[in-house]
């Protein structure tokens, strides 16, 4: 039920915005070229998109959005997992089957490692920082997830603001968080706390240092090895440090509202990148280019934000509906996930030692 009700809730925000209320041919263009383009990919008839699960990112609402402008031009999607979306690619490499691909930005990083895709620049590709793209374009960030604070606040009286709150003796047994050994939520989390710690990429020892601290006051009730969103829910966790638009979702679609409290740390955060790529030697390459282009306009970035997913393209306008919901947050840094790939062993050794994990 919940599945279908998010499914719901997606695409009547779409409309409820006045999303796509017209097609190509009868309504202004959204970047120049638009309706050749829509023309070449007619002939194709479809495009074919790898991991853009519905129910995840707004997918649901991009979908509509696509069919209504493109009437003639079909989309057929999966949900695999990042990892499993580069094996796919590279188990069809002789013959792809997707025209494009969207993953965590580090599988982006393997996939062109990989010769797996190709490349291509988007409308908006030269706003986006240089840490959200490869510089030929071969993947390029579409929206990124925030590290923040999840609160009950049913159960935590006084919400925690800076990662230095997090520390009082107020907090004891109370936070949450995912192993940054095995899930990539608690790498992205490890680099938010010692942004806020004072490190960057090149030392993540800060970082580190506070987490250690963290666990030694005591304050940390456990960490997990997969998302506890459900738990969450159910009010079973106090503070969960996780992704912003999880804490969002749970109060303004899963009907938490004020029992929910959702905070950036002051002193810094992360921003995760999540790309996407066009495949090399797809199937229908200008339907591929077509449904790029569109979810990197500023028309298609809104339709993340109704998800609760922060556009990455600098500057875009959110729509009215959600612009109070995801304010602006100048604290958050863009996380180099290749930078972040080479730290990783690092990470994974150093988190056990500061929190004596087993």
């Amino acid at each position: 039920m919940k599945t279908k009700r998010w499914l719901i809730t997606a695409l009547a925000s779409v409309f409820a915005a006045g999303v796509a209320a017209q097609t190509v041919l009868d309504s202004p263009e959204l970047y120049g070229g638009e309706k050749a383009l829509y023309e070449a990919a007619k002939k194709e008839g479809m495009v074919v998109s790898f991991d853009t699960g519905p129910t995840w990112a707004n997918w649901a609402a991009q979908f509509a959005a696509f069919k209504k402008r493109y009437p003639e031009v079909e989309i057929v999607y999966n949900d695999l997992g990042s990892g499993a979306t580069v094996v796919a690619l590279e188990k069809a490499k002789n013959r792809p089957q997707a025209d494009t691909a969207y993953y965590f930005a580090a599988s982006a990083v393997d996939a062109v490692a990989k010769g797996l895709v190709a490349p291509f620049k988007p409308v908006n590709f030269d706003k986006l920082p240089p840490v959200f793209r490869e510089p030929d374009g071969r993947w390029f960030t579409i929206h990124s997830l925030t590290v923040a604070f999840i609160v009950n606040t049913k159960l935590v009286k006084n919400v925690p603001q800076s990662w230095a709150d997090l520390q009082k003796p107020e907090y004891k047994n109370s936070v949450v968080y995912l192993d940054p050994r095995s899930t990539g939520v608690g790498q992205v989390l490890t680099f938010a706390a010692n942004f806020g710690a004072g490190g960057d990429m090149n030392n993540v020892q800060p970082g580190l240092d506070y987490l250690g601290k963290l666990h030694k006051s005591g304050n940390v009730l456990r960490v997990i090895g997969t998302t506890p969103y459900a738990q969450f829910v159910k009010g079973e966790i106090p503070i969960w440090i996780s992704y912003e638009n999880d804490g969002l979702k749970a109060k303004y679609t899963d009907g938490l509202g004020d029992a929910v409290a959702v905070v950036i740390p002051k002193e810094a955060s992360a921003a995760a990148p999540y790309g996407i790529s066009l495949v090399e030697k797809g199937p229908n390459p200008n339907a591929g280019k077509l449904w790029l282009n569109f979810i990197m306009t500023d028309f298609g970035q809104g339709i993340f934000a109704q998800g609760f997913v922060r556009p990455s393209v600098p500057g875009v306008k959110l729509p009215d509906t959600v612009a109070d919901k995801l304010p602006s947050a100048p604290q958050v840094r863009p996380l180099d996930v290749r930078a972040a790939a080479a730290k990783k062993a690092e990470i994974d050794k150093g988190w056990v030692a500061a929190t004596e994990a087993k």
